[in-house]
């Protein structure tokens, strides 16, 4: 099983962004110093809920800081994206990461977002259906052209061309059984998150999973999942931060249901009908514990899917930034060489 760190670089007190990125900064060398095989940056707009507008960004930041951790986008939502512009962004930052680029895509989740895009999710899996075909063709043809729904592309040539040929490791987010049907069908990796949600959970994207493995028998067999984590020294430290996880679970759940209130681009982590009690969130929602209590963890998502990709979401909430970097230190050093 390989491991990644994966960042959404939110800031409960809406801090500074020097102080996000100086921070962020100091987990991404930590992270190539302890032996993570990958990092991973999410693209948020408009609230507190997330600093990394635009990953790629991100990606040639960290790629300055690093030698040769692979360096990833969880995720580009593709409908905010041109695709010509993707690709050549795609194709560039892969250059400037020196060929370390991964790419996560998605249709998006939140409302709020495409709203003040001026769209709508009602046709989102629509437009990135078509955003990823024309990807595809503009990395990997020398010239191409494109009619379809939301795009109309005389013939076309990208430069540069991508490093890695015939494109980066392209990852496509999926939980539905439609999602994971898409990555196979294009013979894309699949990214499933088991954030703040349970076992069973997994097990159903597994399930997803292996039945679009069935339907498309050529499609790569490359899973990854995300899940939050937090490894102290005794359960009981652990369980003291499940505050932090409830406050990312009730930004996450409101920003998806469009029940969010923002102001000012400060979001409110507001409670939801039937949200778990702190107990559950440590026992059955997150990857938190003593380093024997995460590696029990692990092994029982193991036990209902076959994983190849670990992404470890580390820095939640308002937590102590010393305690985060401990926690992925112990994770590196008492829990990952379990499943190396």
């Amino acid at each position: 099983m390989n491991f990644g760190a994966f960042f959404l670089s939110g800031s409960a007190e809406s801090e500074d962004p020097k102080a996000v990125f100086d921070r962020l900064a100091e987990y991404i060398v930590s992270a190539e110093i302890l032996n993570f095989d990958s990092l991973w940056f999410a693209e948020h707009h408009f609230s507190n809920y997330g600093y990394i507008p635009n990953p790629l960004l991100m990606a040639t930041k960290a790629a300055t800081l690093t030698d040769s951790i692979r360096i990833g986008t969880a995720v580009l939502v593709l409908p905010f994206w041109n695709p010509l512009r993707v690709a050549e962004d795609i194709a560039l930052t892969d250059h400037l990461t020196d060929g370390r680029l991964e790419v996560g895509v998605a249709r998006g989740y939140q409302p709020f977002e495409f709203k003040r895009f001026g769209l709508t999710m009602d046709d989102a899996r629509e437009r990135t259906d078509e955003t990823l075909e024309i990807l595809l063709m503009a990395l990997t043809q020398q010239t191409f052209s494109w009619q379809g729904n939301y795009f109309d592309i005389p013939e076309t040539t990208i430069l540069p061309a991508p490093k890695q040929q015939p494109t980066p490791p392209i990852w496509l987010a999926a939980h539905t059984q439609e999602s994971f049907d898409i990555a196979a069908r294009f013979g894309l990796n699949a990214f499933t998150t088991n954030s703040g949600r349970t076992i069973d959970t997994l097990a159903e994207g597994w399930s997803n999973y292996q039945d679009a493995l069935e339907r498309y028998p050529s499609a790569p067999k490359m899973l990854g999942v995300q899940a939050q984590i937090c490894v102290t020294d005794s359960d009981e430290i652990a369980q003291e931060q499940m505050t932090h996880f409830r406050y990312q679970t009730r930004q996450a759940r409101n920003l998806r249901s469009g029940n969010e209130q923002v102001i000012s681009g400060v979001s409110t982590p507001l409670p939801y009908e039937d949200e778990p009690e702190l107990d559950e969130i440590f026992t059955d929602r997150t990857l938190s514990g003593s380093p024997d209590t995460v590696i029990k963890k692990i092994k029982a998502y193991q036990a209902v899917a076959e994983i190849d990709q670990l992404n470890c979401v580390f820095q939640v909430g308002g937590m102590d930034p010393k305690l985060i970097s401990q926690s992925m230190k112990l994770f590196a050093e008492e829990v990952a060489p379990e499943f190396r």
